[in-house]
């Protein structure tokens, strides 16, 4: 995580008395400098948008700055007025938040604009010693290019700790003076108080401060609390920790709160996992007149969101980014001598120039004026600057909806050249949306999920997506790049969970390192981008390696994918979300070739997405339009957190379940930071072929693989040879597999819990050794079980027993063990683009039967189960199972004559006699006739009947038994006709 560096400048106490107190100030002191309204340098601007968002708009955040951005992002600012419902309560207000300290930032007004570089400065007797305030980069350390010579850099100085309390007095008492007027107090409140005549307007406040600016005489020294992070102090909203409830719980979860801003639906920092101070976690600026924030853009020009909690307003001057170039230029003409000393001064948030003049360069400057309980919104590379007029409070955050990102490149690029440090990885950001966006294309396509999220991404992809265009520049970068490399350099595959952590940076410019990186063997912690590749060392280029994270042939698939291509989709699903090819395959020869075709190891995409849905069309049985499975996306168990976290693959029909999401804990994970770029070093494993040289005739192929000639791998489990754990007896074999059954749990009856094949216990649970859908090529133990559903009835559940995340759950057995082998079936796909041997075919629904994986078609398992219902609860299954083999009702004919069926066997002649002449006998007339019969039975003959329906139809007792009702059914028939 890239942590804000701490401020490097000490407090300067030179002004403090003992007690520290702020009412000992030496700049409490009756101030020099006074109100001079005759000599105002107000500008005259156009203002800002001002937007009244409706209750109903107002629900969808990123969906209301979208709907604002074609009219207010060609005047770089606006305001945004919630609904007069909206009064979110404020943590900062109370007490014990009102007596914390917080740090300020000294400000000299009147040298923001017309000052001497610090090399003249030096030999001034107003020179201040200290170290730079500035914000060249909030939250990374420092470059060595800008550093060392911090010292002769002008900057903010550290001013005293204040509480919130002790500010306002000196923030009033400074007004007071300087304009000579009296302020009303109003301890915490809105001002509203009566006030001398003489109160200065925001007007006359905004005139004397550019008067200050531009023509000072006197000097002006302010303090302001600036970036003071809400982590640390606390947030002006209330976050999910102080949910409570009542009627502030809509505040708590509101798009608008700050502390939930950033990360929204439909903003691409969603994919950054670290919380960023100033970034992601909300920064608050406690002002007081005349404090100012200079002309600067957003780190890595982004979105802002500034919302004014309480006191006095805030004046805005904004630039659309359009002409931000046309602002530097100006600036960089009329303060020569400062750019001059320092190239990037606009980067260090210390340097004001009059909009007026701004204005005369053909620069357009917009006006506002922000009051308490109003949002102001800056847009990407808007420059903005501004100051408050009196004692506030304010609190701002980022955020990054897609249409940021190509914003977000120029920026990482200017960056580089400028050897500025990132505060965060744009293109971990830019793909993580790629990835998401084709993951919800995929379902719009195959599955028809229409929700929110999915239609959300759907309007930012197609031909001319704007998240489909930043994919493509950013892939002809990188292509570019790649090919301007020497030819001899290695290239390989790092492994899509390489260093997702760290964030590695090129050595030269600090260009984020996340898809690709240049090293060398005599330096592996030494990394570089493509660009600085050749700088690394004066090492022979056969010496250097360079890793990626995606291969050409990736992106295009993913950018196809993007554009609305059905089969490349299928491709990103099987090659992407399902997994990549192992770290450190050498991918040069896809680099290599400049005449489009693939390489004579691999196929091409479109070839490659052919044969994926041909496999998906095998497994699924023929049919993947209409039988409502999905691809698991979630392949990967060993995925990073930062990655999407797709849906498991589900079933659309009726009778499904929530299936339960599955994930596996940190430490079972590879660590992405111990992957090594060097084998000699890091023990990097050596490359693999794409595929096998030789192709099977008849056998099943996926890719130019042969699936069907492997035999099974020997039983093998975490690399060990294993031998049967449990009692020989109780283990079962499946009837057309070698997998083995061992019941575990029998568990209990349950009324109903049953279908005409076999009765489902409650609890009831077995193990069966099956592949793993982590390593095909070994076996490993899954646990069947049967859940209570409540009012759904049994519910099934199979789960990995070494990996307990790994879990399905349906209403069906059948379709709860279909999940897990698709999921294999995943697996074994994935395994077969990398080129790995010794795999399994696919697992097909005529070689794996869900009822046998659990283990109820095993004649020992139904044995013991038949025997939890000796008083037959479950009818369904016994009115069926006392029904011999292949008998059917409807095919009994009325017949009185024995003879005419003497071909029938002793079963079903005895059965039909059970059921007379009428073959539909209802289950009330049954059970009538049966109680009578049975009644004149005593216990001993109950028992022994009972014993003797239990058995089976094929079972001894139970031929003898039909053999005696046949006899006396023919002599009761022999009595009634004499």
């Amino acid at each position: 995580m890239k942590e804000r560096p701490p401020r490097q400048a000490v407090k300067n106490r030179s002004n403090l008395e003992s007690s520290g107190s702020p009412s000992n100030l030496k700049i409490l002191e009756q101030p020099s400098a006074r109100w001079n309204p005759l000599e105002a340098r107000r500008p005259i601007l156009d203002e800002a948008p001002v937007f009244y968002p409706t209750v109903e708009e107002f629900q969808d955040t990123i969906g209301y700055i979208a709907s604002i951005r074609p009219k207010a992002e060609a005047y770089g600012i606006c305001r945004i007025i919630p609904p007069s419902s909206w009064s979110p309560p404020c943590p900062l207000k109370e007490k014990n938040v009102w007596e914390c300290k917080f740090s300020t930032r000294i400000q000299q007004i009147d040298v923001l604009q017309n000052r001497e570089p610090m090399r003249k400065k030096r030999q001034r007797k107003r020179r201040r010693r200290g170290q730079s305030k500035a914000r060249s980069v909030r939250r990374c350390p420092g470059s060595e290019s800008n550093v060392s010579d911090s010292e002769e850099k002008f900057g903010f100085q550290s001013g005293p700790d204040f509480t919130l309390k002790e500010f306002q007095i000196f923030s009033d008492g400074f007004k007071e003076r300087y304009f000579g007027v009296k302020i009303a107090k109003e301890g915490m409140s809105d001002r509203s108080g009566q006030e001398n005549e003489r109160k200065p307007s925001i007007e006359d406040i905004e005139g004397e401060y550019w008067r200050i600016v531009e023509k000072s005489t006197d000097e002006v020294e302010v303090y302001y609390g600036a970036d003071l992070e809400s982590g640390v102090f606390g947030s002006g909203f209330k976050a999910s920790s102080f949910a409570t409830k009542s009627s502030s719980d809509e505040y708590v979860a509101s798009g608008w709160n700050l502390n939930n801003f950033a990360r929204l639906p439909g903003s691409v920092l969603c994919f950054e996992e670290c919380d960023i101070s100033g970034v992601v976690v909300p920064w608050l600026y406690v002002g007081m007149c005349f404090s100012s924030f200079c002309w600067h853009v957003e780190d890595h020009h982004l979105y802002s969101l500034n919302y004014l909690h309480w006191g006095d307003p805030k004046i805005w001057y904004g630039v659309p980014g359009s002409h931000a170039t046309a602002l530097e230029d100006a600036m960089r003409k009329h303060l020569p001598d400062l750019f001059e000393e320092q190239p990037f001064l606009l980067n260090e948030l210390v340097t004001q120039l009059s909009p007026s003049v701004l204005k005369s360069e053909g620069v357009p400057v917009y006006h506002a004026v922000q009051h308490s309980g109003e949002f102001v919104l800056t847009f990407p590379r808007a420059y903005h600057s501004g100051f408050n007029s009196g004692f506030n409070c304010a609190e701002a955050v980022n955020v990054a909806p897609v249409d940021w990102l190509e914003h977000g490149q120029v920026a990482i690029e200017l960056y580089s050249k400028q050897r500025r440090r990132t505060s965060l990885s744009h293109d971990k950001l830019l793909i993580g949306a790629a990835r998401e966006a084709a993951q919800a294309l995929w379902e719009l396509s195959f599955l028809e999920k229409e929700n929110p999220r999915n239609l959300r991404w759907q309007m930012v992809c197609g031909q001319d997506g704007i998240l489909t265009k930043a994919i493509k520049k950013r892939v002809q970068m990188e292509e570019e790049r790649i090919k301007r490399l020497s030819p001899v350099l290695s290239l390989k595959y790092m492994g899509r969970d390489f260093d997702l952590k760290s964030e590695t940076e090129c050595f030269e410019c600090f260009y984020d390192l996340h898809l690709s990186a240049a090293s060398c063997n005599c330096s592996p912690e030494k990394f570089a981008c493509l660009e600085h590749a050749n700088l690394i060392c004066s090492c022979n280029p056969e010496n250097k390696l360079v890793v990626l994270r995606y291969t050409l042939d990736d992106f295009k698939t993913l950018v196809k994918a993007l554009e609305g291509n059905s089969d490349a989709m299928k491709m990103w699903v099987a090659k992407d979300f399902c997994g990549a090819r192992d770290a450190g395959k050498d991918v040069r020869e896809e680099f290599a070739r400049s005449d489009g075709q693939p390489p004579s190891n691999l196929r091409a995409p479109r070839d490659m997405a052919n044969e994926v849905k041909a496999e998906i069309h095998a497994i699924a049985d023929g049919n993947t339009s209409g039988n409502g499975r999905e691809f698991d996306l979630n392949e990967n168990c060993l995925s990073s957190d930062n990655e999407v976290s797709p849906p498991q693959m589900s079933n659309s029909s009726n009778n499904s379940v929530d299936l339960e999401m599955v994930d596996v804990s940190e430490s079972t994970r590879p660590k992405g930071n111990n992957f090594s770029l060097f084998p000699e070093n890091r023990n990097l494993g050596a490359n693999i072929n794409a595929s096998s040289s030789h192709d099977s005739e008849n056998g099943m192929k996926l890719f130019g693989i042969d699936l069907s000639a492997r035999s099974l791998p020997s039983f093998t489990f975490n690399g060990e040879q294993k031998t049967g754990v449990v009692d020989s007896s109780k283990v079962v074999s499946l009837q057309n597999s070698s997998f083995q059954v061992e019941p575990i749990n029998y568990g209990s009856v349950r009324k109903q819990w049953c279908d005409k094949r076999t009765i489902f216990p409650k609890g009831f649970q077995s193990r069966v050794k099956f592949f793993s859908v982590f390593d095909p090529t070994k076996y490993t133990s899954y646990i069947s079980e049967v859940c209570d559903g409540g009012l759904l009835g049994p519910l099934f559940k199979v789960t990995l027993e070494h990996c307990s995340t790994i879990s399905y759950t349906c209403s069906s057995a059948e379709k709860c063990w279909e999940m897990m082998v698709q999921r294999l079936n995943n697996e074994i796909m994935r395994q077969t683009v990398l080129g790995k041997q010794g795999l399994p075919p696919l697992q097909t629904g005529d070689r794996i039967n869900g009822l046998e994986m659990f283990g109820f078609l095993s004649p020992h398992i139904i044995k013991e189960i038949e025997s939890l219902d000796p008083d037959h609860e479950c009818m369904e299954y016994w009115s069926q199972k006392l029904q011999p083999p292949g008998f059917s009702q409807h095919d009994v004919k009325p017949s009185s004559n024995v003879e005419e069926r003497s071909q029938d066997s002793g079963v079903d002649l005895a059965a039909k006699r059970i059921l007379g002449s009428n073959s539909h006998l209802s289950d009330d007339n049954v059970k009538t006739a049966l109680h009578r019969f049975f009644s004149k039975a005593n216990p001993q003959e109950l028992e022994m009947m009972h014993r003797v329906l239990c058995s089976g139809s094929s079972s001894p007792d139970w031929r003898t038994a039909v053999a005696v009702l046949d006899e006396m059914q023919k002599k009761g028939e022999t009595k009634h006709r004499d």
